[in-house]
């Protein structure tokens, strides 16, 4: 999935942040503008996880990470601020805050830093999950090298048997929360047992807590630092699930600080009031530490004021567990201050101003037209954008809904023919000069362009390139005829086609209409070449608080406020791939799926499947959709990982033959970050392992970059 602004879908927002049981069922300017952009990446400014690197360690062009665990080194520093509150005995000393080994962070980007001084960043308000998009300190793993890798995090070491069907993790030993409480395996599981199988709490087993089969694993915790975690069929991605999101955050939480949150929990507090787990319950506040200052937390922030609606202050977490190859605890910054700023009109004039000092601009709706002005606004706001590659599939995305609840409708959009036809009407050049700057390539619309399984040979590369390809090229001329063999013809003499049976046919572009700048232009560029081939294509932005629901019912015919983005494999997260939830195109038969194999999957048998609760439809018997869960199906047990990769091909041809399920218009496009022109050991492209990988949540930017390196070059001069 691309990373959310307020330019995607809200029908995306349960798989940003993790399944529950809520939400489990409902779920020229165009050469100034290329001119700027050519100087934004000047270097000026058994399953054990790893894969392939394009970068040593220590490699002389400071590309990459390293790919195997750095070891510690034989002594540690801290911040001044901390040696003073040893020296006053208000802290234990570093060796004793730190764990036995702690994690070394391995970019070959890195340079020592220096402590102290504040950053600045934003967010559209106080409590959005964004911000915790900067932090990776809940995670079990961490994704290395753009998705090449997977490296530790708070387990040290982990392995699995011949047929991935059992997992052992091996945790750091001395780990602990920021109030200095120890961290343990009772903290993985207080959150498995008391939360995820406690039927009373919303959330509910992430993907890396089921077997191929889709069913649950069993969990054990041998000891304060081992976890077993035992499926009753292979579950090969396991580490790669381990990595992905920001645990307890925007993915599923993975551990909860026990002695805190038992409080609040009605096994170990019988006081606790029976709304004990709705979302406005005292749990779900008092666990949340983006808003609560007492929720102890793993991340190199922790918060220290939150003033809601205005702005949060974070200061740095003496007990974090990262250091830099020098022994220096980190972060390196003392502070962080988040501001909220929900227009984002208003954001861009505060960011000319000089009021951030770091930042994702998609957060903020900052995309490529923004960068001639914010290279124009430099001096003053000594703010440098810098390009990082999306990695995204698509870019502004069109889809239909394959399951759209009017009979003949739905029919004629589940014509490959048809599709294909709009696709090849849509000139890609025009997007790619005025959306994109000329950047990106044009493509039909595939998984993400970084993806290994395109990238792992010739034959991954050639079946990528089919697909990009297959409906890409700008003919109107071809589309005209194909739908004339249809029967999409204008039969009433209007000028407008008719769908075959003769009824009127509206093509309609649905969005939510907070969408940004750059996919109503697409919507505008679609909405004309569709018009110039005869059909009535008409826009129709959409409530965002009832896109979900209208979406998931099958009420909508569109959606053209989204993007694909999801990888760094294509089975990690392959919604886009394979129809497995309500969200993307084919929302009833993806609802389908959620229930196969439970007690809900032969209920309401001779019910419409649009009245359903919740509505949801099987599979046309031998077409596109069945056959994609078959290749699925069969792909979760495949412990091979080359077997996987011909398994994603075969799903591959299916889009490639009876798509495209999604439009596309230019992928891989470069996405905007900002950092003042003081801050130190942010990444520019070139030291990148893939040049950046900013579109998935799955591959959680800045955090894969450890914003708790970047440091200040006068920090005195950047206090809060």
């Amino acid at each position: 999935m691309v990373r959310r602004t307020t330019t995607n879908n809200p029908a995306g927002e349960n798989q940003q942040k993790g399944l529950t049981r809520r939400s489990l069922l409902y779920g020229s300017a165009v050469a100034a503008a290329a001119l700027s952009l050519a100087g934004c990446n000047s270097s000026s400014g058994g399953q054990e996880g790893s894969k392939k690197t394009a970068a040593k360690s220590g490699s002389a062009n400071r590309k990459g990470s390293a790919r195997k665990p750095l070891a510690p080194p034989s002594s540690f520093k801290e911040a001044p601020t901390l040696a003073a509150q040893v020296k006053a005995g208000e802290l234990p000393p570093v060796e004793k805050r730190l764990p036995e080994k702690p994690y070394v962070v391995p970019h070959n980007w890195l340079e020592p830093g220096t402590y102290g001084g504040n950053v600045r960043i934003m967010i559209p308000a106080t409590d959005d999950g964004q911000l915790k998009e900067y932090m990776y300190g809940h995670s079990p793993l961490r994704w290395l090298n753009d998705g090449l890798d997977i490296g530790p995090g708070l387990v040290e070491s982990w392995s699995s048997n011949a047929d991935a069907s059992e997992w052992t993790l091996h945790f750091r030993k001395g780990l602990k929360w920021s109030d200095g409480q120890p961290w343990t395996t009772a903290d993985v599981m207080f959150w498995w047992e008391d939360m995820v199988l406690n039927e009373q709490h919303s959330e509910v087993p992430p993907d890396e807590a089921k077997s191929g089969k889709g069913t649950v694993m069993k969990m054990t915790a041998p000891d304060d630092y081992t976890l077993v975690m035992k499926f009753d069929a292979p579950a090969p991605l396991t580490a790669d699930r381990l990595a992905m999101w920001v645990n307890r955050g925007i993915g599923p939480g993975w551990m909860e600080p026990k002695h805190y949150m038992k409080q609040f929990h009605p096994r170990y507090n019988k006081s606790v009031p029976k709304d004990w787990a709705s979302a406005d319950g005292e749990f779900e506040k008092k666990r949340n530490w983006q808003i609560n200052p007492d929720s102890p937390t793993m991340t190199g922030w922790r918060l220290k004021s939150y003033k809601e609606g205005r702005q949060s202050t974070w200061e740095r977490n003496p007990y974090y567990w990262c250091v830099d190859r020098q022994g220096n605890q980190l972060p390196y910054v003392d502070t962080l201050t988040a501001a909220a700023v929900q227009n984002q009109e208003v954001a861009k004039l505060q960011i000319q101003q000089g009021k951030i000092d770091f930042l994702v601009g998609g957060f903020m709706g900052v995309s490529l037209s923004d960068v001639s002005g914010l290279k124009a606004a430099q001096k003053s706001s000594k703010t440098v954008p810098i390009l990082w590659d999306a990695g995204d599939g698509t870019g502004a995305a069109f889809f239909f809904n394959y399951d759209y609840y009017e009979e003949n409708l739905r029919k004629l959009i589940r014509e490959p023919k048809f599709r294909q036809a709009l696709s090849l009407a849509f000139n890609r050049d025009d997007a790619q000069k005025t959306i994109y700057f000329n950047t990106g390539e044009k493509t039909t619309g595939t998984m993400s362009t970084k993806a290994i399984e395109y990238h792992v040979d010739d034959q991954g590369k050639q079946v990528y390139k089919q697909w990009r390809d297959s409906y890409v090229n700008h003919d109107p001329e071809r589309a005209k005829k194909i739908l004339d063999e249809l029967g999409v013809v204008d039969k009433n003499g209007d000028g407008k086609r008719e769908a075959p049976d003769g009824s009127k046919l509206i093509i309609r572009l649905q969005y939510a209409s907070n969408v940004g700048n750059d996919y109503k232009k697409l919507n505008d560029l679609l909405v004309r070449d569709w018009k110039a081939i005869g059909l009535d294509a008409r826009q129709f932005p959409i409530s965002p608080e009832a896109y979900g629901t209208e979406w998931n019912t099958g009420k909508l015919m569109s959606n053209s406020g989204w993007g694909v983005g999801d990888g760094p494999n294509c089975l990690v997260y392959p919604q886009w791939l394979v129809p497995l939830e309500p969200s993307r195109w084919a929302p009833l038969e993806g609802q389908f799926y959620n229930v196969r194999g439970t007690p809900d999957e032969h209920k309401q048998k001779n019910v419409d499947p649009y009245k359903r609760t919740p509505p949801r439809m099987e599979p046309e018997p031998g077409g596109p959709v069945a056959r994609l869960w078959k290749l699925y199906d069969k792909s979760k047990t495949e412990v091979d990982e080359m077997g996987r990769h011909r398994l994603v091909w075969e799903m591959t041809k299916i889009h490639i033959e009876e798509g495209p399920f999604f439009q596309g218009s230019v992928s891989n496009a470069p996405s905007v970050m900002l950092a003042h022109q003081e801050l130190k050991n942010v990444p520019r492209k070139e030291n990148l392992a893939q040049g950046g990988f900013t579109a998935p949540w799955i591959h959680p930017t800045p955090a894969v970059y450890d914003p708790e390196t970047v440091f200040w070059s006068n920090p005195d001069q950047h206090k809060g």
